[in-house]
């Protein structure tokens, strides 16, 4: 179990020295949910702020280190969840390949710096201009030789994705959330965050499925499908999770969305323990993790979010106040 030192509190500066600081203190964290900077995408106009570095291989690297302070305070049998995007070489900070403004993406970022204009970029070693880069595997298998277990590539499914006038490729509509433990053997409670099953005819009850059904060639015993006689409401949750982006008031950029975070903070942790997020943004972690009974820690650069975390947090705790009140 976590220790539960210092929680419920979001500190301003470069995550890095925070993290060195906690650990120094004994701080301990169940589990780590974040979106970090992506790789080129905007200029928040924040001093000390990552993912402008000049080359993919200084940004791993910043995000390696980052991710070893992020190790430091995990428990042993901790976990951590990562959602990260790709970017296209060349062009400028903000602007995909063919030149477009994007405008916002899928990480909890208030973006109070250039968006869209942005400053140009060098195309780096061993990349042509409009190469798609590969940050996501990068990043992932960095992380993997710097001693994290990467179990699970998950992938984030967008029904609405940002609209792209792109003529030359598909429009994107997924992104990366990486699962890594600190040791092979971890916390991870898979009924917390199953999903509906999806039930075939069987399941409806068809005792008679006819061929083209997809029950073709399954072993019939006492005129009933073996496979008919347990049928389940839930199912383990598979590794493609469908949510849409949504924005939040007071953010002007799409913010990580909580559907995409439930299911890593409920088989991540246990009511009470910390949950951490190193890059906390408009304060989305936090509020899922107390909506869902445990505490926060996180981190911030830019302190203009600081007012929005406040409104957001405060809100949240005063519903929990009343309900436990009313109940």
């Amino acid at each position: 179990m976590t220790h539960h030192v210092a929680s419920d509190h979001i500190e301003f500066g470069d995550c890095r020295d925070i993290m060195r600081r906690w650990a120094a203190e004994g701080v301990k964290v169940q589990t780590c949910v974040t979106s970090p900077p992506y790789f080129g995408l905007r200029d928040y106009g924040v001093e000390g702020q990552l993912g402008l570095e000049q080359t993919p291989e200084q940004y791993i690297a910043a995000m390696v280190e980052v991710f070893r302070c992020v190790r430091d305070v995990l428990a042993d049998d901790g976990t951590l969840w990562v959602n990260i995007g790709d970017s296209y070489a060349g062009g400028k900070t903000g602007r995909d390949d063919a030149g477009k403004d994007i405008g916002g993406r899928g990480g909890n970022k208030l973006g109070s710096g250039n968006p869209g204009g942005g400053m140009q970029r060098k195309v780096a070693d061993g990349l042509k201009p409009k190469d798609l880069i590969g940050i996501p595997w990068m990043l992932a298998f960095a992380l993997r030789a710097d001693g994290w277990y990467l179990r699970q590539d998950i992938i984030w499914h967008k029904p609405n994705p940002m609209p792209e006038s792109v003529r030359d490729r598909c429009t994107k509509a997924h992104e990366y959330v990486f699962l890594l433990s600190k040791s092979e053997r971890y916390y991870f409670d898979s009924d917390a965050m199953k999903e509906d099953a999806i039930h075939s005819d069987r399941a409806a009850g068809n005792k008679n499925p006819q061929k083209g059904s997809g029950m073709a060639g399954m072993e019939i015993r006492g005129g009933l499908l073996a496979a008919q006689q347990k049928v389940y409401e839930k199912r383990n949750r598979r590794s493609v999770w469908t949510v849409s982006t949504r924005p939040y008031k007071g953010a002007h950029f799409a913010t990580f969305p909580p559907a995409l975070i439930e299911p890593c903070i409920l088989a991540g942790s246990r009511p009470g323990d910390i949950v951490l997020d190193p890059f906390m943004g408009s304060g989305t972690t936090a509020a899922v993790a107390l909506q869902h009974g445990r505490r926060y820690l996180g981190c911030e650069l830019n302190a203009d979010y600081a007012e929005l975390q406040r409104a957001r947090l405060s809100g949240i705790q005063g519903q929990l106040m009343f309900e436990e009140s009313a109940a």
